[in-house]
Order: structure tokens, then C-alpha cells, then sequence
């Protein structure tokens, strides 16, 4: 639970050093490793959810958008409390970007939006805001993340 923890307080950092970029990737995959421990489908699922928005962070869009996709499908085929549904809108969005599957992007940021408006509890809203983007909107961006990861420095068509 604490790679968890740590890995989206990481996640939630509008800058982040090269140093917390590694370190971000590690505890996503550290709490990947960590959940399934307390194994349910739900928990698997969060954990794929999880590296899905840390490879999208880090411009890694080709592993980003298949967990992203897995993790959507799931969410979209049970009850899925509304604050959950907005994450997974959203990092679904920052998949897609870091993909640069430009088809999808500007729907899947729209969709992200209307998830996030339709938190009812105030709290969860602002949690959600908070940690998708501090500005609190899910801005579509103008153009898809770099093609290789700054960190690695990755063509994404390779793989990790």
C-alpha cells in the first residue's frame, strides 16, 4: 500500500526530476506486484490502472494504452463508484496521448471531463482534480507526448 501511496503522490507532481521518474516507475511496479497479494479482480485491475497512468506520465504510450484499455473495460462493465470511473477516464486519456493514438485522445479527454463533473461528493471531486492535474481540469493536449520516453529514451514503437 505504500508504493501505492507514493506512486501517486509522485504521479500527482506537476515536475517531476529524472531521479523521481525512476523512482515513480519502480513504486508502480513495486505496487502492481503488491496488490494483487489481496487478490480480487478489482485489485488486479487497479494495479494495471496504475502503471497505465505512470507509463503515460513518462511518455511510454505503448505500454500505457493497453492496461489503460484492459482497466476501462473492466470499469465499464461492473458498478464502479463515480470518483473510480473518473480516474479511469482519465488515465485512459493520458494513454491514449502518450500512444499518440490521435483519433481517440480529444474523445477520451471529453469523456474524463464529464466523469469528473459527475462526481457528486464534493471531496472525491476535488481529490480526483488534485491528482489527475493540479489545475483541475483534464486539458486535452495540443499535440500527443514526445515519441520516446525522456527517461529511457525509448523509441515507442520497441517497447520497454
Amino acid at each position: 500500500m505504500d508504493c501505492n501511496n507514493q506512486t501517486w503522490e509522485l504521479a500527482s507532481q506537476p515536475d517531476r526530476t529524472a531521479e523521481e521518474s525512476a523512482e515513480i516507475l519502480d513504486a508502480a511496479h513495486t505496487a502492481s506486484l503488491n496488490w494483487p497479494s489481496v487478490v480480487t479482480d478489482l485489485n488486479v485491475m487497479r494495479a494495471k490502472m496504475l502503471l497505465a497512468e505512470v507509463h503515460a506520465l513518462l511518455s511510454m504510450g505503448n505500454t500505457a494504452l493497453a492496461p489503460a484499455k484492459e482497466g476501462s473495460d473492466f470499469f465499464e462493465s461492473r458498478k464502479t463508484d463515480d470518483w473510480e470511473m473518473a480516474f479511469v477516464c482519465t488515465i485512459h486519456a493520458h494513454a491514449a496521448n502518450a500512444s499518440g493514438d490521435g483519433t481517440s485522445r480529444a474523445d477520451k479527454y471529453q469523456v474524463a471531463n464529464v466523469a469528473i463533473d459527475d462526481i457528486a461528493d464534493d471531496e472525491d471531486r476535488e481529490i480526483v482534480m488534485q491528482t489527475c492535474r493540479p489545475s483541475g481540469r483534464v486539458r486535452v493536449p495540443s499535440s500527443p507526448l514526445p515519441a520516446q520516453n525522456p527517461l529511457c529514451n525509448v523509441p515507442r514503437s520497441r517497447g520497454r
